[in-house]
């Protein structure tokens, strides 16, 4: 995986973020998800929080979001708690982006399953579009992770983009999929193998036929 460093507390990053606060409808979602976790417990929204906060600034930014200093100090004094408790949790979980990120965030699955199954390759057809692990490239359209896994190990090889997965690739199926996002299109998330709908067989199941059609009971023939 990359290194993840958190982006440094700068004069310029408190002018941007400085002023950080929910907009009026993220302001309704956020009590809504607080009012979730009983009383005295309101600090375990932190995470749902944080994705909230993430998602807000990406949406100034149009990208997927990330934290800053000042984004992340808000969330913790909208539910009393230190800054630093904030900051861990941030920085363990690597659905929260710690820097400033690309339009679109290729993650690609490096662990056991994918790599077995031409991970390797995907990530030379994200480098030969001059992406580099752990950076943003100069146009800003695309930052390049290598995760651990992302449970589609079924659909191996796979990257997730922003919130959605593409699975089932080999480097022309992502190059489709990068091309299509860098013309603003969407391209269909999930596995890119033609004639398979999600991680079923190929050519069909072999066992249970008669559950693609129907909610067959099979008590009687067992």
């Amino acid at each position: 995986m990359a290194d993840r460093y958190i982006e440094p507390d700068t004069p310029e990053l408190r002018a941007r973020w400085g002023n950080f606060a929910w907009t009026p409808e993220n302001a309704e979602k956020a009590r809504d998800i607080v009012a979730r976790y009983p009383a005295g417990r309101q600090r375990s929204a932190v995470m749902p929080l944080l994705d909230l906060a993430q998602r807000q600034v990406g949406a100034e930014l149009n990208t997927q979001g990330w934290l800053p200093i000042p984004v992340m100090e808000y969330v913790a004094a909208y539910l009393d708690m230190p800054i630093i408790r904030v900051v861990e949790v941030a920085t363990f979980y690597t659905m929260y982006n710690i820097g400033p990120i690309g339009r679109f965030h290729v993650q690609v699955c490096g662990t056991t399953p994918c790599m077995l199954r031409g991970s390797d390759e995907i990530m030379a057809a994200c480098k030969a579009r001059g992406m580099k692990k752990g950076h943003t490239t100069e146009d800003g359209l695309w930052s390049l992770t290598e995760v651990e896994c992302m449970g589609n190990c079924s659909s191996a090889p796979m990257v997730q983009i922003n919130d959605d997965n593409y699975e089932d690739l080999k480097a022309e199926r992502l190059d489709a999929v990068l091309d299509a996002l860098a013309k603003g299109e969407t391209p269909r998330a999930g596995t890119q193998e033609p004639g398979r709908h999600t991680v079923e067989p190929l050519g069909g199941p072999t066992t249970l036929k008669e559950m693609v059609t129907e909610n067959h009971d099979y008590r009687g023939e067992w």
